[in-house]
């Protein structure tokens, strides 16, 4: 990633990445990124029915209610990355501020009686009558999105000035505070993280970036230390088992399963924690159900899926900057962080070494908004593969043409 940090500070692409084109081909000709993918999506499923069935049928009086819900929400999802992967990236590119837009407007509805549906005690949801979509998923992408585009169109200004680089700031902390009020906390810390690590890499001075990250610091600080339900659940991370059966009743269940776990697990299906123990079970505690029953070999296999496909797209956004394509690079390396940063979140609250939030697994916990747009990015993500490579074959067919023609 220093390639990508030092070229796109400068804005200067160097001659010598063509020398990379054919390795770059190589690269592309597999399909790792999209069998990894799948394989995280099944995987989840699977998980999902062995952590869901026990509340599935005392609560729907059918056991693979949850399991059947979220196959339908990756088929649906899958229909979308398939209209997604269609859509040139110069497309998203141009509407990106429109995106911002759209998502201010969807935080603002979620937070208007008789539109945004309120469970337990958060207003997340927005209620279409057949189902809900939760708006805050929605608003992670196009924040990347939008932020890609700001950072090609401005790079220049954000490098140098202060204005360039707090405008985007500016948006991005609006959304944030609007999924505050939600309140949402998980995902305001994901999407303005998300946000200033793509600023690092763009460019700005790094006295800015260490202005702003101890600014959101105190701001933080201030947040939890100010709400009474954040400070609990702060308090209650330090040492949850000090009120082990009121607010750190999640975290130790979460800890008693992932202890039960050992090494190979319990055996898939056979989670004891999961039997009405473990709170969220199928949602934001998953992974402990997941090392409950398949132990850490189960728990290092998820990691390094979850890391390969980080891996990949900074790979995507080292070859994107070598070519010149700086919004897929931007792209790429912003899907990479925010899927990074969700799934160590989701895990150190498992883990019990970040405080309880409720934010999912990407593409394994329980959830229609959460799958659905989990697989409109990795689409995104497909797309800018076959933008990269077809840019390759162009520049390579044009070179084994200028050769022929010269020697004739």
């Amino acid at each position: 990633m220093s390639t990508l940090v030092s070229r796109v500070a400068t804005g200067r692409l160097s001659d010598s990445s063509r020398s990379h084109e054919p390795e770059a081909r190589s690269v592309f000709a597999d399909h790792a990124l999209l069998i990894a993918v799948l394989a995280l999506g099944l995987f989840g499923a699977v998980m999902i029915a062995s952590a869901s069935m026990a509340f599935a049928q005392e609560t729907y009086n059918t056991p693979f209610y949850f399991v059947s819900r979220q196959l339908l929400f990756l088929a649906i999802g899958c229909a979308a990355g398939v209209l997604t992967f269609r859509l040139p990236l110069a497309l998203w590119e141009r509407y990106g501020p429109h995106l911002i837009i759209i998502s201010l407007v969807f935080l603002l509805l979620v937070l208007v009686p008789g539109i945004g549906k309120e469970v337990n005690g958060s207003r997340r949801w927005i209620d279409l009558g057949l189902f809900t979509v939760q708006v805050s998923e929605t608003v992670k992408l196009f924040v990347i999105v939008y932020l890609a585009g700001y950072l090609v169109r401005r790079g220049y200004l954000v490098q140098t000035t202060f204005g360039g680089f707090f405008r985007p700031l500016l948006l991005i902390c609006a959304a944030g505070g609007l999924l505050l009020l939600e309140p949402d906390f998980g995902a305001a810390v994901v999407i303005v993280a998300t946000a200033v690590i793509m600023i690092l890499v763009a460019g700005v001075r790094f006295s800015q970036f260490i202005a702003i990250v101890g600014v959101l610091g105190v701001v933080g600080g201030v947040l939890i230390m100010t709400s009474p339900y954040r400070l609990q659940r702060f308090v209650s991370f330090l040492d949850p088992f000090a009120d082990a059966y009121n607010s750190g009743f999640q975290l130790t269940q979460s800890l008693i399963a992932i202890g039960s776990g050992g090494l190979t697990g319990v055996g898939f299906g056979s989670s004891v924690q999961k039997l009405f123990y473990l709170p969220e079970a199928h949602t934001d505690f998953l992974f402990a159900v997941l090392c409950e029953e398949l132990g850490l070999v189960g728990a290092v296999c998820l990691i390094l899926l979850y890391s390969f496909i980080v891996w990949r797209c900074f790979t995507l956004a080292r070859i994107a900057d070598e070519q010149g394509n700086r919004f897929a690079g931007f792209l790429a390396l912003g899907i990479g962080a925010w899927i990074g940063l969700q799934s160590f979140i989701n895990m150190g609250v498992n883990l019990g070494v970040l405080p309880t939030k409720g934010i999912t697994l990407p593409l394994m916990s329980y959830g229609g908004s959460s799958a659905i747009v989990f697989a409109i990015t990795f689409s995104l993500l497909l797309r800018v593969e076959w933008e990269l490579r077809y840019d390759t074959s162009l520049t390579l067919h044009a070179r084994e043409s200028r050769m022929n023609g010269g020697a004739a």
